[in-house]
């Protein structure tokens, strides 16, 4: 007997692309969906996309970016995340760690050992149940016209790789946030 569409569990998949539109369909527009425009940052885009639809809506998405930064003054390669969002009438059912678990599986492919994001405080605690770690290290991050600022939100990584451990150290991330 076939399922009703609204029984099957939902799935992450990649997409192909993530235009704007499809932002302002799981965040309802706005200028600020993220709540960050108060930190004044400028961010990059993210080049592999992941999302859940419920029928043919998209509901949640996870972005990431592969970048260079430097820990103690050694150089090496993260996966940034970036651009997560769940639309708000579909929170708490699981979607958030439907779509990093599944843009964080494709990280695992991409060579860096650790992925990394930045977020408002208050989304820390679920972060942290999704298996991310804060650092307690400033960041630095890169914005127009060659200046280092320290990142105002939240840092948190996560391992890719088991045995992947974080070094301490101050961080640079030599390119806009993500």
């Amino acid at each position: 007997m076939p399922q009703h569409p609204s029984s099957v569990a939902p799935a992450a998949v990649r997409l192909l692309q993530y235009t704007r539109a499809e932002q302002d369909e799981i965040l309802g527009g706005g200028d600020d969906p993220f709540g960050v425009a108060a930190t004044g940052l400028r961010w990059l885009s993210k080049e592999d996309h992941f999302g859940v639809r419920q029928g043919d809506r998209l509901v949640a998405h996870a972005g990431l970016l592969r970048l260079s930064v430097s820990v103690d003054d050694i150089e090496t390669q993260v996966v940034g995340v970036g651009g997560v969002a769940v639309a708000p009438d579909v929170r708490g059912q699981g979607l958030a760690r439907l779509v990093i678990a599944a843009a964080l599986e494709h990280a695992r492919t991409m060579g860096p050992r650790h992925a990394i994001l930045f977020c408002r405080p208050p989304l820390v605690p679920l972060y942290q149940r999704l298996g991310w770690h804060p650092l307690d290290e400033d960041v630095r991050v890169e914005q127009p016209e060659n200046r280092l600022v320290t990142m105002p939100l939240r840092t948190m990584v996560t391992p890719l790789h088991d045995h992947a451990h974080w070094p301490s150290g101050p961080v640079r991330l030599f390119s806009l946030p993500m």
